[in-house]
């Protein structure tokens, strides 16, 4: 039971008082064992022991940001999950994507949904996009002791910044290291196991102002460039109609591809590397 709590149910005051606009803060006082990076570890290494999500890709483009992610979660040499989703949006305007242990990442992911759910409930407003990120680099900061045994998780953040001056150049990315440090990409960038490949193929591909619908298949091809030499990455699974998680943060809001959109989109970069495999 969470410290703090009267068995006759009632709430305890630090329930009902004004308090942070954080949620990790408040979670840290109320239920520290709750946060991810507060759980006790055995010693030793612990990387096998758990599914690792794989590779992520973020594109910026004229009037938004895509992001991309594969399906495939691995534990060892073992495929452990043929379509887990690696994506998620973040808020109404920012989208987050996870590599590294998946559990934990999952998790990590929907803490920083509440933290920013939270803050918006207590303060009436958004946090700026740059406060996201802040935001975002302290949680995997607080989770280093578990990265030190090898369930780390590495986050690829980016949406649509409201502040821009220029809205054709609002879509923002941001990596990280283990350690919490927040870097801002420009144009694009990966994480993951694959993400070498994947920005080996941004790189020769990417050019500043393209549209979404160039930004999207870019990432679609970058994953099927990074699955080709990454066996951790998964690419498109025409036989079991397993396609990338698309999904895209504009001024009007985050929205994800539907099935057929990206099943249109992976089925025509396959088909085009049927007469072209290099590319």
């Amino acid at each position: 039971m969470a410290a703090g709590f009267d068995p006759s149910g009632r709430l305890p005051d630090v329930f009902t008082n004004a308090g942070t606009s954080s949620f990790t803060a408040f979670l840290s006082k109320v239920a520290p064992e709750m946060l991810p990076g507060r759980r006790p570890l055995p010693p030793g290494m612990a990387a096998d022991m758990a599914p690792h999500a794989t590779t992520i890709v973020a594109i910026s483009a004229a009037g938004g940001v895509v992001m991309a992610g594969d399906r495939r979660a691995t534990m060892g040499n073992l495929i452990a999950q043929r379509d887990i989703e690696k994506v998620h949006p973040a808020d109404a305007y920012s989208l987050v994507g996870i590599a590294g242990t998946a559990g934990i990442g999952i998790e990590l992911m929907r803490l920083f949904q509440v933290e920013l759910e939270h803050y918006e409930k207590i303060e009436g407003a958004m946090l700026s996009l740059d406060g996201k990120a802040n935001r975002l680099a302290s949680m995997i900061r607080g989770n280093i002791g578990a990265a030190m045994q090898g369930l780390a998780v590495i986050p690829l953040f980016a949406g649509f910044d409201l502040a821009a001056s220029d809205p054709a150049k609002a879509g923002r990315i941001f990596s990280f290291d283990v350690t919490g440090g927040p870097y801002e990409e420009t144009g694009y960038d990966a994480i993951g196991s694959g993400s070498l490949f994947a920005k080996s193929a941004l790189k020769k591909r990417f050019r500043t102002g393209l549209s979404i619908d160039d930004a999207v298949r870019l990432g679609v091809e970058a994953l099927y460039d990074a699955a080709d030499d990454d066996t951790a990455t998964g690419g498109p699974d025409l036989t079991r109609r397993i396609y990338p998680v698309v999904m895209i943060a504009t001024a009007e809001g985050t929205h994800r591809l539907t099935d057929a959109e990206t099943a249109t989109i992976a089925e025509s970069v396959v088909s085009g590397r049927m007469e072209n495999p290099g590319g």
